[in-house]
């Protein structure tokens, strides 16, 4: 290249890069490699993998400097603790709205108002939760209401430290609400639903691990894309079962305000998560067997790996992720009414 189009190539860049609202090419350039930590929950970890490599080769394009993100995976509810109590994450990938609220009121980690901070009140993606059971349904398991009965172990994780496992137990409770009429029978049926789990992991990956490697329960309660994965991996050993309702799960995403301050990482976290937007990054979410949430071509092209369900949303069924948690999996909620460790 000559010396002439590298000082044209200079200032468009600064340009385009003031236009984003971003310090010049040139300053990111000049700076050492950046690291960044995402912090998230169990089922993203290969979504994660995918993406990072994407994003760094982007802003690598965009700004000349070196980015690395590290991952860091668990149940959500205590992935959002271990921010609390420390862990320096650049940005949270939770799984539920109510942990990523956890860090504005313990502690002012994240700023209150985030979900207004990105569009589609912060979630990039979303999915749902399936039923997985083993090859040739032996138990013949159609719907949420077969999980209750007699002689049927089922696999799902914590909802005390486990977001997906929260969104298990509500779209079961919803279920038999609509079914059975009303909160007094759905916290019977959840109860019997619960009566029927051997063991409660922390995590998805967790519960997952334990039906599919360790050949425990008759049916797996699992985030969709946990699903799919398994048939993936595993082919023809498991069937996915769609049920007549379900919940739509938007995990949400934030800088970590107090972290990336203090590391003075904002300006390439805040480009990290808005880079789920773009087309790209909205593939990518798809490939992974998530619902693109931001982009008509990435819904068009995913359309037919989704199966149609009838969904409802938190917001809907139980005013909020504030509500449920406070009735459901606050310590003395409906959750430690209906559970009894074995």
């Amino acid at each position: 290249m000559s010396l002439r189009r590298d000082f044209i190539k200079i200032p468009l860049a600064a340009a385009a890069a003031a236009t984003l609202g971003l310090p010049a090419v040139s300053a990111f350039a000049q700076q050492p490699a950046v690291t960044l930590l995402n912090v998230s929950y169990d089922p993203t970890r290969e979504l994660y993998v995918d993406y990072n490599q994407a994003f760094a080769k982007y802003w690598k394009g965009k700004t000349g400097q070196d980015v690395s993100i590290k991952q860091s995976h668990g149940g959500s509810g205590k992935q959002a603790r271990s921010i609390i109590d420390g862990l320096e994450a650049d940005v949270a990938t939770l799984a539920l709205g109510g942990d990523t609220d956890a860090l504005v009121k313990n502690g002012g980690w994240v700023k209150d108002g985030w979900q207004k901070r990105l569009p589609l009140n912060a979630s990039p993606y979303t999915s749902t939760i399936i039923l997985v059971v083993r090859e040739g349904n032996p138990k013949g398991i159609k719907d949420w209401d077969d999980l209750v009965k007699p002689g049927i172990s089922v696999i799902t994780p914590n909802p005390k430290t486990s977001g997906g496992a929260r969104w298990n137990y509500l779209a079961a409770w919803e279920f038999a609400k609509r079914k059975y009429g009303g909160d007094a029978k759905a916290k019977e049926f959840v109860a019997k639903l619960y009566g029927n789990v051997p063991v409660l992991d922390t995590g998805a990956r967790g519960s997952t691990i334990t039906f599919a490697q360790r050949a425990q329960g008759d049916v797996l309660i699992a985030w969709e894309n946990e699903a799919f994965l398994l048939e993936k991996e595993f082919g023809a050993k498991f069937d996915v079962v769609v049920p007549t309702l379900s919940i739509l799960a938007e995990p949400g995403v934030t800088v970590v305000d107090r972290n990336v301050d203090k590391r003075g990482t904002r300006a390439v976290a805040e480009e990290y998560l808005k880079f789920l937007y773009s087309e790209e990054g909205q593939d990518i979410i798809g490939k992974n067997f998530y619902r693109p949430a931001a982009s008509q071509k990435a819904q068009a092209k995913y359309a037919r790996q989704f199966p149609k369900i009838n969904l409802f949303t938190i917001d809907q069924a139980f005013g909020g992720w504030g509500k449920a948690d406070k009735e459901h999996f606050a310590d003395g909620g409906s959750f430690d009414q209906i559970y009894t460790r074995k």
